[in-house]
């Protein structure tokens, strides 16, 4: 009996203990889905006239409402803590939708980037009020928009327009508190590495790694 528990304790618990953290691994290398397929934006205008879309991009999006210059700071701790790090990726962007009739604030939140940032990444977007806040509904999300239409959250959304996050109810996170720059660089830090991983092993399994992503 002594040798049979010696035995198991040599050869099974190992395994067994394998098995429990590997899977643990596992499940911290994907991020939920919070809501799958969100829409894509529809013929919206950047500052440069340009049209922006979801697919195929990794984006980190957010809603500036019609008071971004009160709010520029959330975008400055933004850049700093994320953007700085990542905007060189070729299949990354950020985009931050807005109310028509701000591109002059919008205009002067880039002006005010751009003496210490490549702002090529920074990508804001105009509609009118109803078509926001209709895109925003269908997000499904928790949190609202403000009345002014805008939150300080950003989300990260994968180039299958999933909309990413943390789904246990102890830990729920659908989108990040921009105002916040240890919100930025701890939890959205650690999921935004998660999405990029999940796509750096794709394309290498794929054996079409790139530097970019």
């Amino acid at each position: 009996m002594k040798k049979n528990i010696v035995l198991f304790a040599l050869f099974v618990l190992p395994i067994v203990a394998y098995l429990f953290f590997a899977s643990g691994v596992n499940s911290f290398t994907k991020l939920p889905v919070i809501t799958p397929k969100i829409a894509d934006f529809g013929d919206w205008k950047s500052l440069d006239g340009k049209k922006v879309s979801l697919n195929n991009k990794i984006t980190v999006l957010g809603f500036s409402g019609s008071d971004i210059l009160a709010n520029r700071g959330n975008y400055f701790n933004l850049n700093e803590k994320i953007y700085k790090r990542y905007h060189g990726f070729e299949d990354l962007q950020f985009v931050v939708v807005c109310p028509l009739g701000t591109e002059a604030d919008a205009q002067k939140l880039v002006d005010a980037l751009k003496p210490f940032t490549d702002v090529s990444g920074w990508n804001f977007i105009f509609a009118s009020p109803d078509q926001i806040q209709a895109f925003y509904n269908q997000m499904h999300l928790k949190g609202k928009l403000n009345d002014n239409l805008g939150t300080s959250n950003v989300f990260i959304v994968d180039k299958e327009r999933n909309l990413r996050g943390r789904n246990e109810e102890k830990d729920y996170k659908e989108g990040y508190d921009t105002f916040h720059p240890s919100e930025l660089s701890n939890e959205m830090l650690d999921d935004f590495k998660i999405v990029l991983y999940e796509y750096r092993a794709a394309l290498k399994k794929n054996h079409n790694a790139t530097k970019q992503l």
